[in-house]
């Protein structure tokens, strides 16, 4: 049996008011928060890069969060997070350069893939290590 958060509505005891609450609060549990977004997006690929973390100093919210990266290069960027995806705003940590038009990219993976050839390695050889795990417990 699956669990849900749902609770099953009373179709008896519904008010107008009641239904508006309810979609109110589907509305707002529906809007991504960008800071955790982000947060999300610097532990899965923490292991691969010097430092990278969610920024302070610029402003997080509902549609956009900024991330500063240090790659194993020792090359700063501050890369934007929106629904889009994420894109090189600037070439150091918490500034955003307007005159840049650098590309989206759909995943932090493909956007690190372009500015850190360490990167690839440290990501290829992370999948080359979990695959002979797998290797290994799948022959005991």
């Amino acid at each position: 049996r699956m669990e849900t958060d749902c609770k099953p509505m009373e179709l008896t005891s519904n008010t107008e008011s009641e239904e508006d609450s309810d979609y109110r609060d589907f509305e707002e549990a529906d809007v991504k928060d960008m800071r955790l977004e982000a947060e999300a997006v610097v532990n899965d690929v923490l292991f691969a890069v010097s430092n990278m973390f969610v920024s302070k100093a610029l402003p997080c919210a509902e549609d956009v969060a900024y991330i500063n990266v240090e790659t194993r290069e020792r090359k700063r960027y501050c890369v934007e997070l929106t629904d889009t995806g994420l894109r090189v705003v600037a070439y150091d940590f918490d500034q955003t350069d307007d005159s840049l038009q650098n590309p989206y990219h759909e995943t932090v993976y493909s956007l690190l893939d372009t500015l850190s050839p360490a990167y690839r390695e440290m990501f290829g050889n992370a999948l080359l290590q979990r695959l002979e795990a797998l290797k290994r417990d799948g022959q005991s």
